[in-house]
């Protein structure tokens, strides 16, 4: 992109229709906006494709479908068929953002405050999360771990307001790694942890279980699966330069991801644990 076609233009000009539009229409918040005709008069349209700016624009959009575009003085046969117009006021209207790698229900709480908070409280966060995101002009995310099926699932049935969410389910990660959250005293394992209980992490050793909690995630409605393959800079147990999992861990993983028609991402910051 072009920096240059925007440098008399602050962000919020440059997402603030966008942000309202998919407030109004992509979150199906309420039905009645199934069919509601709106035209945006006066706007700069950036369409993502072409490294330009058309110039005085209109966009009509009529339920959740962009139906024409064009120059703002072919708006005028709209005006007496729509349900609403918004006059843009010269801002700048663009195609939504997409963030291939979020966790939306951890990204505005600090780890260590983190394990303080149960789970209903955890996901009011992750809803207002999801809507700041929503009014930067995000309007699909990637969640790579965490428990955000739910809160998709909020959002389709228009619940609460937010962007297209592809949840990964619960993190999957060995014993002592990167996902593993679980008090210090909580070994011999004889139940669940409560980020497990939560769907937050899913704790698997060996072939057989990873196996599982990839089939239990994808069940759950997850739609890729998230593997930790390293350490990370604030994980309780392991450090930074840990490789973990085995070949076989992974295949099981991937076998379960491929028979579902999706795929797996991993954590990993070292050749090590990208193998």
């Amino acid at each position: 992109m072009n920096t240059h076609l925007f440098k008399n233009t602050t962000l919020k000009q440059l997402v603030l229709l966008i942000s309202a539009l998919f407030a109004i229409i992509s979150s199906t918040q309420a039905q009645s906006y199934v069919t509601k005709t709106i035209l945006i008069k006066n706007v700069h349209v950036f369409n993502g494709e072409d490294n330009a700016i058309a110039e005085n624009q209109y966009i009509l959009i009529a339920g959740d479908s962009i139906k024409a575009m064009g120059k703002m003085t072919d708006s005028a046969r709209y005006h007496d068929n729509v349900d609403e117009i918004i006059d843009g006021k010269g801002y700048y209207a663009m195609p939504g953002l997409i963030d291939s790698h979020t966790h939306l229900l951890q990204e505005t709480i600090a780890p260590a405050a983190y394990a303080q908070y149960d789970f209903p409280l955890i996901n009011f966060i992750g809803a207002e999360a999801a809507k700041q995101r929503l009014m930067r002009g995000f309007t699909t995310v990637r969640n790579m771990g965490g428990a955000a099926i739910s809160l998709s699932r909020a959002i389709d049935k228009g619940l609460v307001i937010g962007p297209r969410i592809y949840p990964s389910g619960a993190f999957i990660s060995q014993t002592g790694g990167h996902g593993d959250v679980s008090p210090y005293t909580d070994v011999p394992r004889e139940h669940l942890s409560y980020s497990e209980q939560q769907s937050l992490v899913a704790i698997a050793d060996g072939a057989d279980q990873v196996l599982l909690k990839s089939r239990e995630q994808l069940r759950q409605g997850a739609t890729q699966l998230k593997l930790m393959a390293g350490g990370g800079i604030n994980s309780p147990y392991d450090h930074i330069d840990a490789a973990q999992y085995s070949e076989a861990e992974f295949r099981a993983a991937v076998g379960a991801a491929k028979n579902w028609g999706t795929y797996v991402g991993v954590h990993a910051y070292t050749d090590e644990a990208t193998f």
